[in-house]
């Protein structure tokens, strides 16, 4: 049997719910769940990335947008369904994209529009990193963007402090804690196929100083 209106109303306004939201490329979505873990409300918001200039991305502005109706989107579903506002949450996580290119200066400016997972630029880069890992890293993936950006020569790079995938790039915007994917702390593991074991390896072999 399942709850009551009044049980998930008093989880609503008590802080006993959490709301997991996922940042998929065509789709925004939202659900809420209740103290049992049920889900007990949604909401959703369409977007696509656009080519620009050759690249697809999404604006920062996009991002927060989405991310602002899809939470409306949820909250008048909680307010038909129950009555009562939503305005106490007690956990919250947010899943992303986790490839792509996303990278901020030590004000946290953005050098460069975000390339997303879409692109397929890095081919060189990917090609160079699998051969030196013994390990497929294909184009999509973060360390294949930063990499081919460093054979480019591209100028952002001289102030680069920060490459986030886009999950953590939320906690970052919204000042949750979060490990931050600081160039400063970077270190790639590959597999050694003579020694059989994972080694940490400085990614200065990209071109780029890991000293402070």
């Amino acid at each position: 049997m399942g709850r009551s209106i009044e049980e998930i109303r008093n989880d609503i306004e008590n802080g006993g719910t959490s709301l997991g939201i996922e940042f998929g490329s065509t789709r925004i979505k939202a659900v809420l769940v209740d103290g049992t873990t049920t889900p007990v409300a949604q909401g959703s918001y369409e977007w696509e990335n656009r080519l620009e200039n050759g690249i697809w991305t999404y604006s920062l502005e996009d991002i927060w947008k989405g991310l602002r109706f899809c939470y409306q989107d949820l909250a008048a579903d909680v307010k038909k369904q129950y009555g009562t506002g939503l305005v106490h949450i007690g956990s919250m996580g947010i899943s992303a994209m986790m490839h792509g290119y996303m990278v901020f200066d030590k004000a946290g400016e953005l050098l460069v529009p975000f390339r997303t997972w879409r692109n397929t630029i890095t081919g060189e880069a990917a090609k160079k990193l699998t051969e030196l890992f013994e390990y497929n890293i294909p184009q999509r993936w973060s360390i294949a963007h930063l990499y081919q950006a460093v054979l480019n020569k591209e100028e952002h790079l001289s102030k680069l402090d920060m490459l986030p995938i886009m999950a953590t790039f939320f906690c970052f915007g919204m000042k949750f804690p979060a490990f931050l994917f600081r160039i400063q702390l970077i270190y790639c593991f590959y597999y050694t196929k003579n020694q059989k074991k994972m080694e940490g390896k400085n990614i200065t072999f990209l071109g780029l100083s890991t000293d402070e």
